[in-house]
């Protein structure tokens, strides 16, 4: 429909565009003059009537073409439902008891790290904090939404940086940080004829 409506209209604007009036086929002479003269400015008038002319019919034809679609009102389309479905409503509740999940092991999470940094002055209270710690990865299959491993890496090491930090709590720190690793990113599908 559109295609036959602009080839209707290029032809009608090409057949105006080069149609002449009587009064400028008898001024007009058989030869093209490269300087302006007077004659110059009336075929400049009739091209400038053409083209008016030829933009009115555009202008017309483009608002007849876009007026019914503008005029009708849209139906909402038939793919977006308007009430949930069961199977969203079912992932809607599984994100609900995720989200309460992490909230409670992030709980936990920031209660160990309160002790650790503020009340465990021994290195065994250090070390049972840091294996704490390590269970509750392992029990959270990582770390908890809201808790990063740097900034769990920045406030153990503060802690460190403040001296009294023996051999046996390096090796829980290691650990935990070996757990945290796994966790994020475990090898579960080792190839053993390529340990590589």
């Amino acid at each position: 429909m559109k295609l036959q409506i602009a080839t209707v209209f290029s032809l009608f604007a090409s057949t105006q565009a080069f149609t002449t009036s009587p009064s400028f086929a008898a001024k007009t002479t058989s030869t093209t003059s490269l300087a302006a003269s007077e004659s110059d400015s009336n075929s400049n008038l009739s091209r400038r009537q053409a083209f008016a002319s030829i933009l009115a019919t555009t202008l017309t034809l483009s608002s007849a073409i876009a007026a019914p679609a503008l005029a009708a009102p849209r139906q909402p389309m038939a793919e977006y439902l308007t009430e949930p479905t069961d199977d969203f409503k079912e992932s809607e509740r599984q994100r609900d008891e995720f989200r309460r999940a992490q909230l409670v092991q992030k709980r936990k999470f920031t209660s160990v790290l309160d002790r650790f940094t503020f009340e465990s002055k021994t290195p065994e209270t250090f070390v049972v904090d840091l294996k704490e710690l390590q269970n509750l990865v392992i029990e959270t299959e990582g770390m908890p939404a809201g808790i990063k491993k740097d900034e769990l890496v920045k406030i153990i090491r503060a802690k460190k940086a403040k001296g009294l930090w023996p051999t046996e709590v390096e090796y829980s720190y290691q650990a935990l940080i070996r757990e945290i690793a796994y966790q994020q990113s475990p090898n579960r599908e080792k190839d053993m004829a390529n340990p590589l």
